[in-house]
């Protein structure tokens, strides 16, 4: 029976700028469940998220040697890392195409109805009905809501998405801070 190992977070750190196997294998093993959770809440599906997850594990071990620890924990920068990937994913040409290809039947809802407010992508209201915010966030201005979509479910840069709606990037600024102060009142109901 092998010895439970159990590493500081500067050993762990150390081991994998030495390329050391174990160590990569020692990060996998106690960083992955929480990893995976965070790419399943962003892409949803499991098979999507098995495949982000790969990819996150590959950029942290060709990428240590860029980590400073004076920015932030190893844990914080692998979220950021498993995050940005997702949410690239998610933008991918060939994510974009594999969800234009599916049938309307995958963006209906369980009870068979349509999503109501067409004018925000279905997909991303469909995630946020997951965590149980599609019907706070249709309570909000139909210019808010748009705004949470793009920032928050699709990962739209505020730059992005001044470009998209052709609006100022002030504006967008302006917009998201009201949207959020709004939705940040209307979810103390719910706690």
């Amino acid at each position: 029976m092998n010895p439970v190992i159990k590493l500081s977070e500067e050993e762990l750190i150390s081991l994998l700028q030495h390329k050391d196997e174990k160590a990569f294998n020692y990060l996998y093993d106690n960083y992955s469940g929480a990893i995976y959770g965070l790419i399943l809440r962003i892409v949803i599906s499991k098979e999507y998220a098995e495949e982000v997850i790969q990819d996150v594990f590959m950029k942290v071990w060709k990428n240590i040697g860029q980590y400073d620890v004076s920015k932030g924990r190893l844990y914080t920068w692998m979220i950021n890392i498993s995050r940005n990937t997702a949410i690239d994913y998610l933008k991918s040409k060939s994510y974009q195409n594999e969800q234009k290809n599916q049938s309307l039947s995958n963006f209906v809802n369980e009870d068979g109805s349509q999503f109501e407010n067409s004018h925000i992508d279905d997909i991303g209201m469909k995630r946020a009905d997951l965590i149980g915010m599609k019907s706070i966030v249709y309570s909000l201005k139909r210019e808010w809501q748009e705004l949470i979509e793009l920032a928050y479910y699709q990962g739209f840069t505020q730059i992005e998405i001044a470009d998209k709606l052709s609006i100022p990037i002030g504006t967008v600024k302006t917009r998201t801070r009201n949207a959020l102060l709004a939705l940040k009142e209307l979810l103390k109901d719910y706690q």
